[in-house]
């Protein structure tokens, strides 16, 4: 049997700093935060909030509150829903982009969205 020479400490090494990099790399380029909060109720977009403005939103049904969804610090959070498994609420805070929570009960989701850029429709001289 043969044991671990040079050769394979060294590859061995550059392997593992080849996975530190890739990692690093990763991390600084990952998804960013959103800029928005899009609610949508059995597929019907119900209303855009931004992100960086703190408040709660009652997400409501036939005129009763269902969810209540808190925006703070720039994250969503499903805090109360009056469904019976109550699996919303337990899902952690959202905010980057393309997370969601989603409340099957009340065919709620509540999805990140990328913050639009503005563009012009004309050139300005």
């Amino acid at each position: 049997m043969k044991k671990f020479g040079k050769r394979d400490m060294i590859l061995i090494a550059a392997l593992l700093l080849l996975c530190i990099a890739v990692f690093g790399i990763w991390m600084l380029t990952g998804s960013e935060g959103g800029g928005y909060v899009q609610i949508t109720v059995d597929g019907k977009v119900l209303g855009q909030y931004p992100l960086d403005k703190e408040q709660d939103i009652p997400i409501q049904l036939d005129g009763e509150t269902v969810n209540l969804l808190k925006i703070c610090d720039g994250q969503a959070d499903m805090t109360w829903a009056d469904c019976p498994d109550g699996l919303c609420v337990r899902q952690k805070a959202i905010s980057k982009t393309n997370e969601s929570i989603v409340c099957l009960p009340h065919k709620v989701v509540v999805t990140i969205e990328e913050a639009k850029e503005e563009s012009f429709d004309s050139i300005a001289r």
